[in-house]
């Protein structure tokens, strides 16, 4: 295990990690990024460390004064362990008497109406969102008690650069709308809903890290405003050049009964039918009191979307490296340019 003197640690060099690792460079911040194979991230420093196992999460974050936490298990083994890999963390960064940064997404909410703010209480019952909520919960209780300081910022389904298959908008969908191929797409496509940028994502959560006055609670990191599925789709065809009957773009809708059948053969597959209401109704986010609190605004999205697919095409060139994060539309607490983990 690499053991490096990083004043800011990030864990995990996923789209989430990259992107904070991204924000915190054009601070003039070098991070140390771990992950149990020393994945390299530009601007940062290679650690490596399983995180999952006290000890080694204890030595890869002494001496941090922030460490980010950008991880999680994969997508089928969230109750079996992400609570204690989460213990793990939370151990590490109390013993280190560091800020606890923890990306999130919006699981732990559960199904309802209306406008989707902070204050809607944690009540999922789903596997996934009951394992989310409890996070939180333990993660509030830990600030409380004052064992160490902690804050987190909650983004919806997000996309960007480097963003890959654990999105629903990752580079499967984009790949597909480029090639002029349907997307395939989840629950109703002309209800509303709110996708971050992944840029926007890992710059919310470093300026939370930045402004003392929001630790100690969750917040909604900005995104652009909520539009249809099938509008998301139809700007990025747009902005590759591809053309788009007036029907609309060409996407394919995946059923809760595909999802079971393919899920008997892929785990994670097999986890996507109870986060399907999360497209079957209108999925609205307000970050208004992030806007409030730390003055941030969301990247355009047409101008977010260039970038992806920009990236898209440059990373469907032969030879082409894998695309980082892009930057959000400015550094900064001020107003700066979007699964979490």
């Amino acid at each position: 295990m690499n053991q490096l003197p990083a004043t800011h640690v990030v864990l995990g060099a996923g789209p989430v990690g990259r992107s904070v690792a991204a924000a915190l460079a054009t601070r003039g911040v070098t991070p140390a990024v771990v992950t149990r194979s020393g994945t390299a991230v530009p601007g940062a420093l290679p650690a490596v460390a399983d995180i999952s196992d006290p000890a080694q999460a204890a030595a890869a974050v002494a001496g941090a004064q922030v460490v980010f936490q950008c991880t999680s298990p994969a997508y089928h083994q969230w109750p079996a362990k992400f609570p204690a890999l989460q213990a793990s963390v939370v151990d590490a960064a109390a013993a280190a008497g560091a800020l606890l940064v923890v990306a999130e997404n919006l699981y732990g909410y559960g199904p309802g109406t209306g406008l989707l703010t902070e204050d809607r209480p944690l009540t999922a019952t789903t596997r996934k969102g009951a394992v989310r909520a409890r996070l939180w919960q333990d993660l509030a209780a830990a600030h409380q008690a004052g064992r160490l300081r902690v804050v987190a910022g909650r983004a919806s389904d997000f996309y960007g650069p480097g963003v890959g298959a654990g999105s629903v908008v990752g580079d499967r969908f984009f790949g597909a709308l480029l090639r002029g191929k349907p997307a395939e797409v989840l629950g109703d496509p002309d209800r509303l809903h709110t996708y971050t940028y992944i840029g926007d994502f890992g710059e919310a959560l470093v300026a939370l890290s930045e402004t003392e006055s929001t630790w100690g609670r969750a917040w909604h990191v900005p995104s652009a405003p909520a539009v249809t599925t099938r509008s998301f789709a139809a700007q990025a065809a747009d902005l590759a050049g591809v053309a788009v009957p007036s029907t609309g773009p060409r996407l394919r809708r995946l059923p809760a009964w595909q999802l079971r059948m393919v899920g008997l053969a892929v785990p994670a597959v097999r986890e996507m039918p109870e986060m399907l209401y999360q497209f079957e109704q209108d999925w609205v986010v307000d970050y208004s009191a992030y806007a409030a609190a730390v003055g941030g605004r969301a990247t355009p999205m047409r101008t977010a979307l260039a970038a992806t697919v920009a990236a898209q095409a440059g990373a469907a060139q032969p030879g082409a490296a894998a695309p980082g994060a892009a930057p959000p539309g400015a550094a900064g607490p001020a107003p700066q340019g979007e699964s979490a983990a």
